[in-house]
């Protein structure tokens, strides 16, 4: 069930003032705990390490994930294989 309407979109305060401090595009990392916050198009062209219960992903911010949330793009389970012959 998605967020009503009239109610904005929700990201921590935290890392909306962390994200506004990075200036340059592509070239500096923030770490990210909030995976519940909304992707807003300031953060456009930033890259971000997301936490995914473990560890961190790097995730480069694009135009197509506006409004998504951060945890969208850090997956949480790791893929199992079979053992190889």
């Amino acid at each position: 069930m998605s967020r009503s309407n009239w109610k904005l979109p929700y990201i921590d305060e935290s890392v909306y003032r962390r994200l506004n401090k990075i200036n340059k595009p592509n070239k500096s990392f923030d770490t990210i705990w909030s995976r519940r916050s909304t992707i807003l198009p300031e953060f456009v062209g930033k890259r971000v390490k997301v936490h995914n219960g473990k560890g961190f992903t790097t995730v480069s911010v694009t135009e197509n994930m506006i409004g998504h949330k951060f945890g969208e793009f850090s997956a949480t389970r790791k893929l199992g294989t079979h053992k190889g012959k």
